[in-house]
């Protein structure tokens, strides 16, 4: 079996400006290649203000972003409505209690929580803010906020974690393609899928 992970945070700004590109990849990718989404954990758990020269960062990242890839723009209101903090841990587990639920919600939560920060200028760092997403998509919020601070979906995450790590990745979104037990490392194309799909029949 031929996999092609793919390890993204719910709140990488380059995550989200990789979705129409990711997207097309998917649908262009032959059916002999499964596709399987790791959770990277970009930031770990924190209530802390993030630092301002790391405030400065993520907009200048932003900034590259809508100049780079068409048709992605950020809600700037963030930063004046929000105290940011630098943790994405919780939505990260968001994702992994959103598909305890039903099958595909994983795709969906990953969806309200973009919206949600990037469109909305919500702060998904916060459990409130994740609550209203798992409303928003229509899981029972009660089983929602269990499984949310639940062993069971820690362990998940951690697992997701370690195995993206196995495979030596430390920034999103990466992928990663899986043949004959050799891992090839896919070189990430914001504005043109075909040069991953390209790159991915090359190596099979």
């Amino acid at each position: 079996m031929t996999n092609l992970y793919y390890i993204h945070d719910p709140m990488c700004s380059w995550c989200y400006a990789f979705r129409e590109a990711w997207s097309l990849l998917q649908k262009n990718l032959s059916s002999d290649i499964g596709v399987i989404y790791l959770l990277g954990g970009l930031a770990s758990d924190t209530v802390a203000p993030m630092p301002l020269t790391l405030q400065q960062s993520i907009q200048q990242a932003w900034q590259k972003i809508e100049q780079t890839v068409p048709g992605i723009q950020f809600n700037w209101e963030f930063w004046s409505r929000n105290i940011p903090i630098r943790s994405t841990y919780p939505a990260c587990r968001a994702v992994i209690a959103a598909g305890k639920q039903y099958q595909g919600a994983e795709l969906t939560m990953i969806q309200a929580i973009q919206a949600g920060y990037y469109q909305q200028a919500k702060n998904p760092a916060l459990q409130e803010v994740l609550e209203e997403c798992a409303d928003e998509i229509g899981l029972d919020t009660n089983i929602f906020k269990a499984d949310l601070m639940s062993a069971d979906v820690e362990n998940e995450l951690q697992r997701q974690i370690q195995l993206s790590r196995n495979m030596n990745v430390y920034s999103y979104p990466s992928l990663r393609l899986v043949h004959k037990e050799a891992i090839y490392t896919i070189s990430i194309d914001y504005v043109n899928f075909r040069t991953m799909l390209n790159e991915i029949d090359r190596l099979l």
